[in-house]
């Protein structure tokens, strides 16, 4: 059993990749090939935003988007305490300060009461200028945007929705990826559209920010590339790796998606009653990166995890530490008692496998191991 299934994936569109790549070796056309504008056309459609802009990974499309926007030191951007490392680390990468703030014990993300409470403190200390706020769609569900642009807009912040894991999710019909001022997603292989290698993409309705992002990704490029107006970065996705997009986002819309629903129906069905399964609030849909569980505590999850390695079924911990405990944090001199339900969270929670491929007899096998355990 395979935690993300990667391997059937391609057998089931073998010919469709293998094509997909052979076309580009063949045009040998390696950097910016035409697939890449066709992605991001389909990309920016799919969303149902103006602009994709996509460059070499996720964490430096929040690079990017954080660069256009000027961010810098002296000002604040909050983010969650429960969530990847990328996500405060492009923040300090900038010299900005990272403003982590607790989540919501049921969804996972940001608690929008405490984010409130954290900007509202910020400005009260008088040492931080806030600016964004980067809520992050944790295992596949879209975070809480319509309160989170109700207090950006109070605020004057920036919203950049880290969409890394969230995107299929969508809230009401609005698609992950189209909130907030920007947006971005990971196409890290075992996410919810993976490529095979590093990629990433930004999502926006902005013009301007559009236009800065194209400049800032291919180092700060003018009207052409030996024309450079401004210090930017090299971040591109190659068109091998578009091409490979391009099959895996029609399987994606096709069929995907609602695959991994399908499965979130099975393993409620069955861990009913006997464990805290995900919560999706009404009005929300999640493309599911995670399927993850809560125990009581950390010796009951520990004790799952090694039960379900004997048998053969592999779970992951995300994650087993929150930003604010991260040693590359450590000058930011914060209060643990201030993160009180994240500290739980990476105590107690354990991911089991979850992807479109994933049969129903593999639930079963996970699901009956469970409820040994737990008699």
């Amino acid at each position: 059993m395979e935690f993300r299934d990667l391997k059937t994936q391609y057998q089931k569109y073998k010919h469709e990749i293998d094509s997909a790549i052979q076309k580009v070796v063949n045009d040998a056309n390696f950097i910016g090939g035409n697939e890449v504008k066709e992605l991001e056309e389909q990309l920016a459609d799919y969303v149902g935003v103006k602009h994709c802009i996509t460059c070499a990974n996720g964490t430096e499309a929040m690079t990017l988007v954080m660069m256009s926007w000027g961010i810098k030191e002296g000002d604040a951007v909050f983010i969650p305490d429960f969530t990847f490392f990328s996500t405060g680390e492009i923040v300090s990468f900038l010299g900005a300060t990272p403003v982590f703030v607790d989540v919501d014990s049921e969804t996972f993300n940001i608690d929008t009461i405490k984010l409130e409470e954290a900007i509202i403190k910020t400005i009260e200390e008088g040492k931080l200028t806030p600016k964004v706020i980067i809520p992050v769609d944790l295992f596949g569900l879209p975070a809480n945007y319509p309160e989170i642009e109700r207090i950006a807009k109070k605020y004057n912040l920036f919203v950049l929705e880290d969409g890394a894991q969230g995107f299929g999710g969508n809230i009401n019909g609005k698609r992950a990826c189209s909130f907030g001022d920007a947006a971005t997603t990971s196409f890290f292989p075992a996410k919810p559209l993976g490529c095979y290698g590093d990629g990433g993409a930004i999502f926006t309705n902005d013009d301007k920010l559009a236009e800065l992002l194209k400049s800032f990704k291919v180092h700060g490029k003018g009207e052409n590339k030996y024309d450079n107006v401004r210090i930017g970065v090299n971040s591109r996705l190659d068109t091998i790796q578009a091409a490979v997009l391009k099959v895996k986002l029609k399987a994606f819309i096709d069929h995907e998606v609602e695959d991994v629903n399908r499965v979130y129906n099975l393993y409620n069905e069955r861990l009913n009653g006997t464990i805290e399964t995900p919560i999706i609030p009404e009005g929300f849909y999640s493309s599911f990166a995670q399927y993850t569980i809560k125990l009581k505590n950390k010796e009951q999850r520990d004790g799952l995890q090694a039960k379900l390695k004997d048998e053969d079924i592999p779970s992951m911990v995300y994650y087993v530490k929150p930003m604010h405990k991260q040693d590359a944090f450590a000058y930011l001199d914060l209060n643990d008692q201030d993160f009180e339900t994240t500290n739980k969270l990476c105590d107690t929670v354990l991911s089991l496998p979850m992807h479109p491929y994933l049969s129903e007899e593999d639930v079963d096998k996970v699901c009956d191991v469970i409820k040994e355990f737990m008699v």
